[in-house]
């Protein structure tokens, strides 16, 4: 069951309470260029992501974020460090959320005047605590980043916001260690209800870091915990919001997209079914309809995963029975399985709507 959490909106879209978790990503363009920013918006976009976050690192990076925001088809989240100016430019510029740990922004005047403007458009700002740049102090404390000196630095800060009267606030505790990311997000849970973003830092390329966002992600999100995530890899954002979503469905919490089913293969299956399933899922990747497409090789499993799905191919010797919501359409050479498949599912779509 999800941990009952505050609501909160960024931009259109809901985070916490009985929301579902949002998928976001972030940008891996210079913001100062602002055609290359919103390209890579528009693909994140197109691929499902409900949230983007940009960069701040100058006041030319926050003025262009202005006109980013007004033509993103997403809210946008400025990720801002140590300088309350370019919070309060982004703010200016109508910016959908913050990143800042008001913390590391100095002087409480300035904290004041960011919460200042935040409130006045309802800005909610996000709390990111890193365990690679937590506070001296709390190293000192703990030795090294432990998953309760991670715990501290987020309640500090939550603090601060706390104590000028402002609670349009989501909470994040990252590490690149998934047992520490993990107890750091358990610890915090018991003590707030605010809306918690989840997140493996640093994870990896996309290889090594799905598997660890996965595991993580996935202990965290069966926990009841993860109001909105990010699956951080090192290459193609849009690999995130795909991997991110399939997360979520794997454990039933998201049903957005083709649930593709396809077995591993052994010496039974007479098809090359690898090729089969890969055209299916590359075809299929575009389509935002819920929907179960089996790819089956043998005659062991495949009729009965096939028999299940909205439509499946169970593979024979060189050929494939096409199955449509459990009952045989027709049988198919091998040569022509994607293209069948792929003619059902759009026969589907075209009758729903």
């Amino acid at each position: 069951m999800k941990a009952k959490t505050r609501q909160i909106r960024v931009g259109n879209v809901p985070v916490g309470g009985d929301a579902p978790c949002a998928v976001q990503s972030m940008c891996n363009t210079d913001t100062r260029d602002a055609g290359a920013t919103l390209d890579q918006i528009g693909a994140l976009a197109a691929a499902g992501c409900e949230i983007v976050r940009c960069a701040v690192p100058d006041m030319a990076a926050a003025e262009a974020l202005g006109a980013i925001k007004r033509q993103s088809p997403i809210p946008v989240i400025a990720d801002i460090h140590f300088d309350y100016k370019l919070a309060l430019k982004v703010l200016e510029g109508g910016i959908d959320g913050l990143r800042l740990n008001p913390g590391n922004i100095g002087e409480r005047w300035k904290v004041e005047e960011v919460v200042a403007a935040a409130r006045e458009r309802l800005v909610p700002i996000r709390i990111g605590v890193n365990a690679g740049s937590l506070e001296k102090e709390l190293l000192q404390k703990y030795g090294h980043p432990t998953a309760e000196a991670m715990v501290e630095s987020a309640l500090g800060h939550v603090r601060i916001l706390e104590e000028l009267g402002y609670d349009q606030i989501k909470i994040s505790l990252k590490a690149s260690d998934v047992p520490k990311t993990v107890a750091a997000y358990r610890l915090l849970a018991q003590r707030v209800d605010y809306p918690l973003h989840i997140g493996i830092t640093e994870a990896g390329t996309t290889f090594s870091g799905t598997i660890k966002s996965a595991v993580g992600l996935g202990i965290l999100l069966a926990d009841g915990i993860g109001d909105t995530m990010r699956v951080s890899l090192t290459g193609d954002p849009v690999d995130e919001v795909r991997v991110g979503f399939e997360i979520l469905k794997a454990l039933n919490l998201r049903q957005k997209g083709i649930n593709l089913v396809s077995c591993p293969t052994c010496g039974r299956c007479q098809i090359n079914l690898i090729g089969v399933a890969e055209e299916v899922e590359k075809r299929l990747s575009c389509i935002d309809a819920h929907l179960t497409v089996a790819v089956m090789g043998c005659v062991v499993n495949g009729p009965g995963e096939a028999r299940e799905a909205d439509v499946g191919i169970a593979g024979g010797r060189g050929e494939g029975l096409l199955f449509r919501n459990g009952e045989i359409v027709r049988k198919v050479p091998e040569a022509d399985m994607a293209d069948a498949l792929i003619a059902e599912v759009e026969k589907i779509l075209a009758e729903k709507h």
